[in-house]
């Protein structure tokens, strides 16, 4: 699948009106068709004239249909406005970006399309009864169905107000925000070790590829890139990475040897975009939950329990990183390396999760003891000792922003005891740390 076609599927799939537009599509059919089945006959009459299904006249048929549609469309109308005023709540404390999350909820969708759908459903059911003046036909079955629309209309009523007061707690959005990140690092990483190559040599006579379009690299086709590369007996390398932004008229890329048609390949390898997606950025992924913690140690918020509540959930993304490797951005054709891009590497994603929160947490003693807890337990699971040194390097960033800015002793005593503690759990484990303790 090419990088623009996944790019196309992606974001429709997360567009709002899909769900809805589908809804409603669903309540036409399902209107004409039991239409179509009551004007066939073949529901029996005995049927009709039971209780199951509704028996009224045309005229009480049209008062009840009129009602439905009525109400329903109101409904969605204050449904819609519940959402805009939960989205703008949420872009004020929580960040803008974040509302992408709001707006692709499958909850928040069904709601709108089940009133949506109603409506439809109500109207295209209205428009075939007839009063007896005029023919007298009454879809009985179709009547039927639409009362029960519209109960449960208002079930999925009741689900949406207590669905939006679940969702615009923050503890909640931290925990959705969280499950990207853990969904990026299964799909971004792999549990097998990589081959560590160094990609291909360039020399002088290497060819830069200059990208006359702007934006965010959405997605990128390695696999079809590599297969071009090794046809044609090239080698690319990527400049930038998914995630990065790519300016006009800049590189893109470097080939070699110099080929007619690499800048066409490699513009239908990627896709560019307006803004980061998390499905091909681990750190915008990260970086979606730093700017929780960040608004949280704002003035004009002051809510320190936020960013404790965004440090366990790194914490917790960098253990489930312990069993996994970043790949290496390096494609192989024949045994010979065919393409090259940047990749996030531990370094930085580490980065990337501490670093703002640490300079915005300056002031706060709790956040920044909280922080080297964190990495203490994260340095007692991860053995490596290349990443043991990238959270050594954290810990003591710090210890000396908080010898810094903190005045009080007491909370300064504390810090160094954690860090002391950080440094005892890298060295020997729980079991020194326990040892330290008794």
């Amino acid at each position: 699948m090419t990088a623009r076609l996944r790019q196309l599927l992606v974001n429709i799939g997360e567009k709002f009106w899909l769900l809805p537009a589908i809804l409603v599509v669903v309540g036409i059919l399902l209107a004409v068709g039991l239409v179509d089945l009551d004007r066939s006959g073949l529901v029996p009459q005995w049927l009709i004239e039971s209780p199951w299904l509704y028996n009224g006249g045309g005229t009480g048929a049209r008062t009840l249909l009129g009602a439905v549609a009525s109400s329903t469309i109101g409904v969605a109308g204050t449904v819609f406005s519940i959402t805009i005023a939960s989205l703008s709540l949420a872009a004020g404390q929580m960040g803008p970006r974040l509302l992408r999350n709001f707006v692709r909820d499958r909850g928040n969708q069904f709601t709108l399309g089940a009133f949506l759908g109603t409506f439809s459903y109500a109207l295209m059911v209205l428009r075939s009864v007839r009063t007896q003046s005029e023919g007298s036909f009454v879809p009985h079955a179709s009547m039927t169905v639409g009362i029960l629309l519209a109960f449960l209309c208002v079930g999925v009523l009741v689900f949406f107000v207590g669905h939006m007061a679940g969702r615009i707690n923050v503890d909640t959005v931290i925990e959705l925000v969280s499950a990207d990140v853990r969904r990026a690092i299964d799909r971004l990483t792999t549990t097998e070790p990589v081959r560590g190559d160094a990609g291909p040599v360039f020399t002088a006579a290497a060819a830069s590829v200059p990208d006359g379009r702007r934006g965010y690299l959405q997605e990128l086709d390695a696999g079809r890139l590599a297969d071009w590369a090794a046809a044609h007996g090239a080698a690319i390398r990527l400049l930038v990475r998914p995630g990065d932004y790519v300016f006009p008229g800049a590189a893109i890329a470097l080939v070699e040897p110099a080929i007619e048609g690499a800048e066409r390949a490699i513009r239908h390898a990627t896709a560019l975009g307006s803004q980061r997606v998390s499905s091909v950025d681990l750190e915008f992924a990260v970086r979606q939950l730093v700017e929780i913690a960040v608004r949280a140690l704002s003035p004009g918020i002051n809510d320190p329990h936020t960013a404790l509540s965004v440090l366990d959930r790194m914490g917790a993304a960098l253990c489930d990183m312990v069993p996994r490797h970043l790949p290496d951005g390096v494609v192989m054709r024949d045994g010979r390396s065919c393409l090259a891009f940047p990749v996030v590497c531990y370094d930085g994603l580490v980065d990337s999760m501490f670093h703002m929160i640490r300079q915005n947490a300056a002031g706060s003693p709790a956040v920044l003891i909280r922080m080297i807890e964190v990495m203490t337990v994260v340095v007692g699971y991860e053995r490596r000792p290349n990443r043991g040194a990238v959270l050594q390097r954290h810990a003591d960033l710090v210890l000396a922003d908080g010898e810094r800015d903190i005045a009080n002793p007491d909370d300064l005593e504390e810090l160094r005891m954690r860090h002391t503690r950080f440094a005892a759990m890298r060295s020997g484990g729980p079991v020194a740390v326990a040892r330290g303790r008794a």
